[in-house]
Parts: structure tokens; sequence; C-alpha cells
């Protein structure tokens, strides 16, 4: 079996789109920028995301059974920055626009597109679960979506 540590360098070779998960259970919202999404199905509409079973919002997304995936614009790469560190986890949707999605997870505005989804499966696999989603409700801008590759933000060019 290979080292996290190599594993980790290798996977920050796959080009991936930037997204903020954020989640609700009643009161409690709290949220965690993720690069482990993808859509699953279109019919039903599925998609996945993984989550770290030691972060904070893992616990909100399996006791309130819902979440929303926040693509991230081009302009939006301190927002991802926040929402990475485990500094200030409490704060971090201070002053931050969101919306109400139909499930009740927050949408963040400024962003992409948003998908609010209602858990439907959640698998524990190594160190963090795998969160499948009924996506009930999506939002889509015409923004430019935000890329990450090799630890560097960085934006599309088409040729």
């Amino acid at each position: 079996m290979i080292e996290a540590d190599q594993f980790k360098r290798v996977l920050a070779h796959w080009v991936t789109g930037v997204t903020i998960v954020t989640a609700r259970d009643r009161d409690r919202v709290h949220g965690m920028t993720v690069s482990a999404f993808t859509a699953v199905s279109l019919t039903p509409p599925l998609v996945l995301v993984c989550a770290d079973k030691a972060s904070n919002t893992n616990p909100v997304i399996a006791a309130g059974g819902v979440f929303a995936v926040n693509i991230l614009a081009d302009d939006q790469t301190a927002l991802s920055n926040t929402f990475a560190s485990k500094q200030a986890e409490a704060e971090r949707f201070v002053g931050l626009a969101t919306d109400v999605g139909a499930t009740g997870a927050p949408l963040i505005t400024g962003t992409v597109a948003n998908l609010d989804c209602r858990v439907v499966a959640a698998h524990e696999h190594g160190d963090h679960m795998v969160y499948v989603g009924e996506v009930v409700e999506a939002r889509l801008t015409d923004k430019e979506p935000l890329l990450y590759h090799s630890h560097s933000y960085g934006t599309f060019t088409a040729f």
C-alpha cells in the first residue's frame, strides 16, 4: 500500500473544480471546502461528496440529512481558503451572503452553481464518509469556475 503523502502528491495533479459543501441540522450550520465531489446519476439526479470523519461538517450532514454543493467562481479563492482552514471555523458564515435551499441547507451566493441535496445514502470508507445526495434544487449563473491543481488556484482558458 502506498503512503498517504505519496497519494496526496499524485492526486494534486488532478485538476478539479472547487466546492464548498454546506450543511444544516436545525440551528447548526457548517461548511468546508471539498474537492471530492462528483455526479453519480442523471435519473434520479445524484451527486456524492466525501467528508473527513474528523471534520466538523461531517456530523452536521449526518444529523441533518441535507447538504448543498456550492461550486465556486473564479473570484472566490479567499472563500475557498476560509472554508478549508481549521481556524475560526465558527465564524465562516459571518458576513457571508447565503440563501436557503429547498432542504434548508445554506446556498452561498455569487457562486457558479448550487446543488441542494437530500442524503439518500451514507457509506463509511477509510477516514471519510461518502454521502450520496439526491439533488432537489439546482441554481446556475454565468460566472466562470475556480479550478485547483498542484496546490494552486487557476481559471479555465478555452483554446
